[in-house]
């Protein structure tokens, strides 16, 4: 009897590799570097993730996107994994590495992706603009292609911080008070409003970035007026918040149509807030797993992450923070980050193996739930 399209599929990750004239390993394509501000974190983010999934059941295509916008198999690392993922270079640099564009890549699908026998699945471990936001996402739905992640609606939201505030409103999700300001509507007596509306200190914040990058903390009129300049170089759109005094707390979430959520984690910062270098460079600011909160406090941070994933239309995973004003509001969502970085010092991956899950389990659950994702939006589109 033929299967009915309710029943539960087999789990793609542990096919029979027992037939040797078949290779049934998930042809798997890392896409990293990008044209953002984020294109480092982006290229160390891919390094880890290649050194962590399993060869016998990925077959790896890394392909770098140069500064640039140039498309390009990444030779080094392609080289390296079949030797093993211990041969990686610790960092891949796609204006570096990349020696031969997609375009002369032969064969290739419509999309310029590889083609390859099997099932094929994407994984663009692109952060900020032009890789998180919706754009990739919309190429690979075109290109009929499973991909990790959330799709195109959602990625577009979460990516832009002032349409994610209005959702985030719209579905009774506290956070704390701000303006949404566009260029053309910034003038000269704008900072000065700003203040008196919210308060100083300020956070200025191009709208589409990620990582904080062009974030500011403005504690006068005159550091407002700066902060915007600044915020305006990255985006058109920028977000003004007030500053809250309290804890950053993150959770993170995993899944599609029942998404779960990892325990909470607290991030103790080592400058002023918690900025790029913080992140990424100086590995100075403290991770607390899990976060010391009450169990209902938990209970509620880790319910809030989930009805955030679900109100932005997120999939796959995401890494919602929160802001945690103890004697105050309580939990404010900061913002939800629907590609999360990866390397060694980002909380998505401690807060997953905190919660049970290894590094190479987490990514072979986020290959499952694309392939998962795919299938049932066939389904739906089938007609």
């Amino acid at each position: 009897m033929a299967a009915s399209a309710s029943d539960s599929p087999p789990d793609p990750l542990n096919d029979p590799l027992n037939d040797p004239t078949h290779d049934s390993r998930i042809n798997l394509i890392v896409i990293f570097g990008g044209q953002s501000a984020e294109h480092d974190v982006s290229c160390t983010t891919a390094a880890h993730v290649l050194k962590a999934a399993d060869p016998a059941k990925y077959r790896i295509t890394p392909i770098g996107i140069s500064r640039d916008g140039s498309w390009a198999i990444a030779a080094q690392a392609l080289a390296a994994l079949g030797e093993g993922p211990h041969a990686l270079p610790g960092r891949l640099d796609p204006a570096g590495d990349a020696v031969a564009p997609t375009a002369a890549i032969s064969p290739t699908t419509s999309s310029g992706l590889p083609a390859a026998g099997g099932r094929t699945v994407v994984l663009p471990l692109l952060h900020g603009p032009l890789g998180e936001d919706g754009t990739v996402q919309g190429m690979l739905e075109l290109a009929g292609v499973a991909y990790v992640g959330t799709g195109v609606l959602g990625s577009a939201v979460a990516m832009d911080k002032a349409m994610a505030k209005q959702v985030a409103t719209a579905n009774g999700i506290p956070q704390a008070r701000y303006v949404a300001l566009r260029a053309h509507e910034i003038t000269p007596g704008t900072p000065a409003r700003l203040a008196e509306e919210l308060g100083l200190p300020v956070f200025v914040k191009p709208a589409n970035m990620g990582s904080s990058v062009g974030v500011s903390k403005a504690k006068t009129v005159e550091a407002i007026r700066g902060a915007i300049d600044l915020a305006l170089s990255y985006d058109e759109w920028v977000v003004v918040e007030e500053a809250i005094v309290g804890r950053e707390i993150e959770v993170a979430v995993l899944g599609n149509l029942e998404p779960r959520a990892s325990v909470p984690g607290e991030i103790v910062p080592a400058a002023e807030f918690y900025d790029y270098a913080d992140k990424y460079v100086d590995d100075g600011s403290q991770c607390i797993i899990p976060a010391p909160l009450t169990a209902q406090q938990t209970a509620e941070v880790r319910a809030l992450a989930l009805s955030t994933f679900r109100a932005m239309r997120a999939e796959g995973l995401s890494r919602v923070d929160f802001f945690f004003e103890e004697d105050g509001r309580g939990f404010l969502l900061n913002e939800i980050n629907t590609m999360p970085g990866f390397t060694p010092i980002s909380m998505y991956p401690k807060l997953w193996m905190a919660s049970g899950l290894t590094y190479s389990e987490l990514i072979d659950e986020m290959v499952r739930l694309a392939l998962e994702r795919h299938a049932r939006r066939r389904r739906n589109t089938a007609h």
